[in-house]
């Protein structure tokens, strides 16, 4: 591996020129894809074969007018104020009435007419009013059938000449309205401006009346959240470099580089959205992992070609080629094992996860190769000026004090207090582990989000006016338990009297019958919000296939909607995150076992990896959860953690962490294959890497943090896992646990049985086969 990477870098060095036409080729290829293609990003994450997308899916064959997507607007006046005056009123139909003229929007009294003439009925929420307006006592149903409210709602129906406004709900002190309505497709599948043109109609009441209109979130087209926080990380990221390099030119080179590799896998992932389901989240995870290893990896090789010039004094151009030859390969099994790590998750079999996974590690196999062959090309652009002829007589003039540095101090102190390093970080850490105890999963919803944003305004104006379940409204889907029968009349009103009846049950109305009177559907609105674990007890309570509704009535009750899909999304992810730990554990073990050809180094960075990762677990859980410090991390209120972020943030420190072991190990490697044994070996391979390792995560972990301080939630919450992640794994695990473990098994620690080392391939990681090599050459043409 290290002789061909040498060849490689050599001959890019040698014609710079060849390789960077080359890379400049393929990003504007991406370019004009991207031009050609455009940006088409979805918020939809769905989990196929969950309860909630298989009842979804079967109201889209038989009652597709039910499985649409739901809209909601909220129509508000300053305090002390009333919505319910003539010119309010007037202007709220008004705006009511163009939404329903839309197309893509099912308008009730055309959907009315069709089922007068024999088609199938969808009562929708004009059925919700009829119950919501009625007062103590029962309240008639369309087919005559009658159900009881548990309580008399703080709400009504907004009625104009008579007759109630369909799907308009009037809070009974008059502060707030909620217009909610429903589509013929899911949000994701609206053509453009259709959720536009609704936004528009919509606000037209504000003009003149005082009326403020709060779309709800799911009517605007998601973004991509990036903002200019990023380039924070990027400045800091620019400083760290010039201070360990010493050198402008040198500095710029892992930046440029870094840049290349995230501008084609990013710009290639936008091009292809048009074409593939794509999430918003899923660039903007590329980005942040593709700009992090990028800088490290480029960093780590133009470090090597400098310490090969000033140890050496080898030219700029020998120097390049053979740290492309050893530091490259450390690059290249780093990268394979965050590729790994990533790839893991297609086994879960989850699309949106799949496809970020899949974007991500394109991108860091991008940086990868662009690491050993643009950058190389650039070296031999820059040529000897890499170095300047005041750094060569500076670095001489050091090199007898440079094993005298911090660097050598402090791991002299950690191979002496190793015992205690070792019970400090394990304690350390664990108390910050504490808090995963209480760790609850879920989706971003308007609770969560801050206070000046339209969608917490417009979620507490739901709540406040009509109770917080009506921010997360549940579908119930009813059917004949055996393979034939109808819903009749009277079945359908006993089922909704017994669903009333339930804990935690607010609302409960028709929505209507399929052709064949085999399905009938419901809506429910709980008394708790979307994400409140009494909700997810509802949804599981009505799919019992055993509860007393079920077994009453001789029927199966499925729970889908926006609300029911995200627990389903959650509960998933919990289930197969340890078969998905198994997996990246396995393969990272035998990439490691091969690279370091030991068994207890392997073993060691996974455990150290455990405590890491249950650590920020931990903090995050604390921060996003419990509201620590949330004034300094930019958000108001806490809530759960995303569903997705323990089986991606694993994913991606695992292979990150992975990256550091793999630099700092080899480096202690490399001591010991050279003659340095015991804590010999530790204490010089520590010397040699460990300003480099530091750097290089102070580098990823301020990457990482820009993206803390972006509006969007779940960005934010997946930027502080991985930059605390990385900062917990570098400086706790990587420069402090690692050492004294080491130190603990001094040379056992490269022990390797017989029989497994003569079956294992040498990748010659180090180099050693290359050096032999080069130095033979050299011996033979002195000779000559």
């Amino acid at each position: 591996m290290s002789t061909f990477l040498y060849k490689l870098g050599k001959s890019a060095y040698s014609r710079p020129w060849l390789f960077i036409a080359g890379w400049i080729v393929i990003l504007g290829a991406v370019i004009a894809l991207l031009a050609v293609n455009g940006v088409n990003v979805s918020s939809e994450m769905k989990i196929e074969g969950t309860e909630a997308q298989k009842v979804l899916d079967k109201l889209e064959q038989e009652l597709p007018e039910a499985s649409g997507g739901q809209g909601s607007v909220v129509f508000t006046v300053p305090e002390g104020q009333r919505l319910d005056t003539p010119e309010r009123i007037a202007k709220m139909t008004e705006a009511v009435t163009k939404v329903y003229e839309l197309d893509y929007v099912i308008n009730p009294a055309e959907l009315a007419a069709a089922a007068g003439a024999g088609g199938a009925s969808l009562g929708g929420q004009a059925a919700l009013d009829v119950q919501a307006g009625a007062g103590e006592g029962q309240s008639a149903l369309a087919d005559g059938t009658q159900t009881v409210p548990a309580e008399l709602p703080p709400y009504m129906p907004l009625v104009v000449n008579g007759m109630p406004v369909p799907g308009v709900l009037i809070a009974t002190d008059g502060s707030v309205a909620l217009f909610q309505f429903q589509f013929t497709v899911q949000q994701t599948s609206l053509p453009d401006g259709v959720a536009d043109s609704v936004i528009e109609a919509v606000t037209e009441a504000e003009n003149g009346t005082g009326i403020t209109v709060l779309p709800s979130d799911s009517l605007k087209k998601p973004g991509i959240p990036i903002g200019t926080n990023e380039i924070y990380g990027l400045v800091i990221a620019a400083i760290v470099l010039i201070m360990t390099l010493g050198s402008l030119i040198a500095a710029g080179l892992p930046i440029v580089v870094a840049l290349f590799g995230v501008g084609i896998g990013v710009g290639g992932a936008f091009a292809l959205s048009s074409v593939v389901t794509m999430t918003s989240v899923t660039p903007v995870l590329a980005l942040m992992v593709g700009l992090a290893v990028g800088i490290d990896y480029a960093l780590f090789i133009v470090n090597r070609q400098r310490r090969l010039i000033f140890d050496q004094g080898l030219s700029a151009k020998e120097a390049a080629s053979r740290a492309v030859g050893t530091a490259g390969s450390a690059v290249f099994f780093a990268g394979l094992t965050v590729i790994i790590a990533l790839c893991g998750l297609l086994v879960i079999g989850i699309s949106f996860l799949s496809m970020m996974a899949l974007v991500a590690s394109f991108t860091v196999l991008l940086n990868v190769l662009v690491a050993l062959t643009l950058l190389p090309a650039l070296l031999g652009m820059v040529g000897e000026r890499i170095v300047s002829r005041r750094a060569r007589e500076k670095s001489r003039t050091k090199s007898a004090d440079k094993q005298h540095g911090f660097a050598d101090r402090w791991v002299k102190g950690i191979v002496k207090l190793r015992w205690l390093v070792i019970v400090a970080v394990i304690a350390i850490l664990g108390a910050a582990a504490v808090p995963v105890a209480e760790m609850e999963l879920g989706m971003p919803s308007g609770a969560s989000a801050n206070l000046d944003t339209t969608q917490r305004q417009s979620y507490d104006a739901i709540s406040d006016g009509f109770g917080e379940g009506f921010n997360g409204p549940l579908l119930i889907v009813a059917e004949p338990a055996g393979t034939d029968g109808k819903i009749a009349p009277q079945t359908l009103a006993g089922i909704m009297q017994d669903i009333q009846k339930v804990d935690n049950v607010s609302v409960v109305s028709p929505l209507g019958v399929n052709e064949a009177g085999d399905i009938a559907i419901l809506s429910l609105i709980p008394k708790t919000g979307p994400t409140d674990a009494e909700t997810r007890d509802l949804v599981q309570q009505l799919r019992a296939a055993d509860s007393d509704i079920a077994q009453s009535h001789n029927v199966t009750l499925g729970v889908t909607g926006f609300t029911a899909i995200n627990i389903d999304i959650s509960a998933k992810l919990a289930e197969v995150f340890p078969i998905y730990i198994g997996i990246i554990v396995l393969l990272s073990l035998i990439i490691l076992l091969l690279v370091f050809r030991s068994i207890i180094v392997p073993i060691k960075a996974t455990l150290g990896f455990l405590l890491s990762i249950l650590a920020t677990f931990g903090l995050t859980t604390a921060v996003f959860q419990w509201g620590w410090f949330n004034e300094l991390f930019g958000f108001d209120t806490g809530g759960p953690l995303l569903s997705f972020i323990p089986i991606m943030v694993t994913g991606i420190l695992y292979g990150l962490a992975m990256d550091y072991q793999v630099f700092l190990v080899s480096s202690m490697r490399e001591s010991y294959v050279h003659g340095y044994h015991g804590k010999d070996s530790v204490i010089h391979g520590y010397d040699q890497a460990s300003r480099v390792v530091v750097a290089a995560a102070i580098i990823m972990v301020s990457v990482f943090a820009g993206f803390i301080f972006t509006h969007d939630i779940m960005i934010k919450q997946i930027g502080f896992a991985l930059a605390f992640g990385i900062l917990i794994d570098a400086f706790f695990v990587r420069m402090a646990l690692v050492p004294a473990v080491m130190a603990l098994f001094g040379d056992k620690a490269w022990w390797l049985p017989r029989w497994l080392d003569r079956l294992l391939p040498n990748l010659d990681v180090e180099g050693d086969k290359l050096i032999a090599e080069l130095n033979a050459k050299e011996g033979s043409q002195n000779r000559h």
